[in-house]
Parts: structure tokens; C-alpha cells; sequence
């Protein structure tokens, strides 16, 4: 099994950076399905952004232009880079690994067999 570990959350202000970080202790899984996920109070949860061994990235409409997802392999390590952030953006931020499909799905993160502890993200008006 892969245990992954958040890291990068934090308090920042509306139009600003943050850089979410995921360290896995299994190299294998990065070249498969990795997910970021979040969830901000009283909303369910939410796929952020995905990226499969090949590449091939997805995003959440809401975070579209604001948000990249990369793998660096060097470090087993999954960066969420997100810019221009707003109050919207605040939740807690979860990597996910091992998708149970073909394909990764932002919409069906409880196809996800690994989480992170998460990250908190707040972003004040």
C-alpha cells in the first residue's frame, strides 16, 4: 500500500499562489492514476485535478486556468500549483491514488483506494 502525505496548505490571500505538494512512499503509483480532491464545509467533495501515467490531465471546471497538476518523479511527488485564488478555493485538499477504473474521473473520487491526511487551504477576501 502507498501512503501519501499532503503538504503546502496554508492561509493565503484572495488573488494569490499556493503550491500543494503529495509525497508518496510508493514510486509505482505515480505512474498510474493521481488525484487532488477537496472539500470545504458543509459541500461535498470535489475532484480538483487528475493526471495519468501518460499525461493526459484533468480539471475541475471551477479551477480551470487557475490550477496545474504535475508529477515530479524525481521526488514521488504530486504538485498541485494553484494561482488566483479565491474564497471558493477554501477547503481541505486531499491527494488521491489508486483509481479503481480504466481512467482517471474527477467525478468519482470514491473510485480512489489511497488518501492523504489532507491540507488546509484558506484563502481571506
Amino acid at each position: 500500500q502507498v501512503q501519501l502525505t499532503e503538504s503546502g496548505g496554508g492561509s493565503v490571500q484572495a488573488g494569490g499562489s499556493l503550491r500543494l505538494s503529495c509525497v508518496a512512499s510508493v514510486d509505482t503509483y505515480l505512474h498510474y492514476c493521481m488525484g487532488w480532491f477537496r472539500q470545504a464545509p458543509n459541500k461535498p467533495r470535489e475532484g480538483v485535478a487528475t493526471i495519468n501515467g501518460k499525461g493526459v490531465l484533468k480539471y475541475a471546471d471551477s479551477v480551470e486556468g487557475r490550477a496545474s497538476i504535475s508529477i515530479d518523479y524525481a521526488k514521488n511527488t504530486v504538485i498541485l500549483q494553484m494561482t488566483n485564488m479565491n474564497s471558493e478555493d477554501t477547503a481541505t485538499y486531499y491527494c488521491a491514488a489508486g483509481f479503481r477504473g480504466s481512467h482517471c474521473r474527477l467525478d468519482r473520487g470514491i473510485d480512489y483506494v489511497h488518501w492523504g491526511q489532507g491540507t488546509q487551504v484558506t484563502v481571506s477576501s
